[in-house]
């Protein structure tokens, strides 16, 4: 059978390969995404959520590159909050809740009619090499396709195995079949493997939950979009609901323990610490006396309601009565059991900060086939692995997002040099330089990136353009305007002075017309210049480490004065840079001025 001939070949459907195979295209590679259900494409296999501490700030980054997931949310959330508002704007983060039919069809849509991408349904079994260079694949029914490039993003499914109880299905998520055969195709090509496990709660239909015994949770008015190319939303935003476990359900937990996969000993692999299962939390923080449940609507015309905060893998008897125990729940209907899943994935170490494996040259790993969890972490690895698969296709420089960059930029530093132990989530603290790394400013630390590997088209590249002369031209009036015999600009570095404010007392003020963004980009520069210029003299230092570079062809073992385990760890990790073998778990300062000396001769 003849080969149909692509450049890059998309093996997923989820988060990062909706993004990969979006990338690709637009950046004019002949691009198929190869999938084992077409119609799954972009499914929330979790909580219908987009967004949050982090990981709202991932998703502002990839719509700042030119990515999707900004677009699909804005066009099927449901509800839209921006967490922490309380605290500096360095940790404001977005979050939406989303229509999950919606959302997955407006993904299917985006990529359907994105020229130069093909979906094509199939299982993907082989991979076929020349000269340790990828060329094509081989799918399950025997179809070849030829290509330059692959980005695998195989999610919860390779080798995936669900727990319900003592019941154990293979499946990457309900209903769903699990990718066996990839798993001994990569051990075949000498990738080692390891597990982990993720989880998700019982769905509750609608009308058998009381919801007067819940506390409402309203969106924000006005609801703030997350794409930079969308000026408004304009629908009606539905609430969500809390409520809490109490000390029946803990109980309840406590006496089935031995009944959870996760301490019967079924499963052996590690999950989300920060995200745990309703079991973990019992066991873990016996002193508390509840815990939150957020009952979130799936969509506008879904009956289904998604309870946030108890992920289980109980068997399914103890559930009911789990879910009973709660108030607002005591006569809920559960329409989908809680599950756990155990699946394969590639320890990060055999990658490189371009995503690309190091053993496979055109091979591209993303998103939980990475050790992350969370369709956010997804995205952004995943338009990382599309830019650079095209990249090399196209012969050009591949782009690596420093930490100084981007939240994108941290997690894949985070990933290569010290591989996760337990599925990876992105939160603020991860970022050393958190007040530059702003979701608010997203498109101007990434939009010139994307413009540069062409994968920003004119629509953006316009509306970047007019949002940066409206924050220049705002500036200069501010800096013009005098209250007082002081400038505007002198006015609004005091904490407790607003724009709109200056606004009323300043007559040549005018805000009618200036961008909701504008003001409060201008707002945030200058009332936190002082700590924006400190942070630039940290970020301009730790600029000089990252400019040392390290020649990938360079041979730790021959540098004599260093430690054995520091020569070891070198040459595992292949570091780019003095700054990132700074980073590498295990090594020490001295290990790092030693290096230096050598990379001075």
């Amino acid at each position: 059978m003849s080969a149909r001939s692509y450049e890059v070949i998309v093996i997923g459907g989820g988060h990062a390969g909706a993004e990969a195979a979006w990338a690709t295209a637009r950046m004019g590679c002949a691009t198929a995404l190869v999938t084992m259900q077409v119609e799954a494409i972009g499914r929330m296999s979790c909580n219908p959520a987009i967004g949050g501490l982090g990981k709202g700030h991932m998703v502002r980054e990839v719509d700042a590159l030119g990515g999707l997931m900004g677009i699909a949310t804005d066009r099927a959330g449901i509800q839209f909050r921006m967490l922490n508002r309380s605290k500096g704007p360095a940790v404001w983060a977005p979050r939406a809740q989303a229509d999950r039919a919606l959302y997955a069809a407006t993904v299917q849509e985006l990529l359907r009619t994105t020229p130069g991408l093909d979906l094509i349904e199939g299982l993907v079994e082989r991979f076929i090499l020349e000269d340790a260079k990828l060329v094509g694949v081989r799918l399950a029914d025997g179809r070849e396709l030829s290509c330059r490039a692959v980005v695998l993003t195989t999610g919860t499914f390779l080798r995936g195995l669900l727990h319900c109880g003592a019941e154990q299905t293979e499946g990457g998520r309900v209903g769903e079949p699990a990718a066996v055969t990839m798993s001994d195709e990569l051990r075949r090509l000498g990738f080692e493997l390891g597990r982990l496990k993720t989880g998700t709660p019982p769905r509750v239909h609608r009308d058998s939950v009381d919801f007067s015994q819940c506390l409402p949770q309203p969106g924000d008015e006005p609801p703030l979009p997350f794409s930079f190319l969308t000026d408004a939303i304009r629908r009606p935003q539905v609430a969500c609901w809390i409520t809490h476990t109490n000390e029946r359900t803990h109980q309840l937990i406590r006496d089935n323990i031995h009944r959870a996969p996760m301490y019967s000993g079924q499963i052996k692999s590690r999950g989300p610490r920060y995200c745990p299962s309703i079991e973990d939390k019992i066991m873990r923080f016996a002193d508390k006396t509840s815990h939150q449940v957020f009952l979130e609507p799936e969509g506008y015309d879904s009956d289904w309601i998604y309870c946030n905060g108890i992920s289980t893998s109980l068997p399914r008897d103890v559930q009911q009565t789990l879910v009973h125990s709660i108030a607002g729940l005591e006569n809920a209907r559960i329409v989908q059991w809680g599950y756990a899943v155990e699946y394969d994935w590639v320890p990060t170490d055999q990658i490189r900060t371009t995503l690309e494996t190091k053993r496979v040259g055109g091979l591209f790993l993303a998103g939980q086939t990475n050790g992350t969890s969370g369709y956010e972490e997804a995205a952004g690895q995943g338009i990382v692995a599309g830019i650079n698969a095209a990249a090399r296709v196209r012969g050009l420089e591949p782009l690596v997002l420093g930490r100084d960059e981007a939240y994108i930029g941290v997690m894949i530093d985070d990933l290569v040099t010290r591989p996760p132990d337990e599925p990876y989530r992105m939160f603020t603290s991860r970022a050393e330089y958190r007040l530059h790394l702003r979701s608010d400013n997203a498109d101007v630390r990434l939009t010139p990136i994307g413009r540069r590997v062409d994968l920003v088209d004119d629509r953006r590249w316009s509306a970047f353009g007019d949002k940066r002369t409206g924050i220049e031209r705002l500036r200069r009036t501010l800096a013009e305007l005098r209250l007082d015999n002081r400038t505007l600009i002198e006015w609004l570095r005091r904490p407790e002075i607003r724009l709109a404010e200056l606004a009323t007392q300043v007559s040549q003020l005018d805000l009618a017309d200036v961008a909701a963004q504008v003001v409060e980009a201008v707002e945030i520069d200058v009332k936190y210049s002082g700590y924006l210029e400190r942070e630039q003299r940290l970020i301009q230092r730790h600029r000089q480490l990252e400019s040392r570079r390290i020649p990938d062809d360079f041979d730790f073992q021959t540098l004599s004065g260093l430690r054995f385990e520091a020569r070891e760890r070198f040459t595992r990790f292949r570091p780019r840079s003095l700054g990132q073998a700074a980073r590498i778990s295990g090594i020490s300062p001295a290990d790092i001025a030693t290096l230096s000396l050598y990379l001075l001769r």
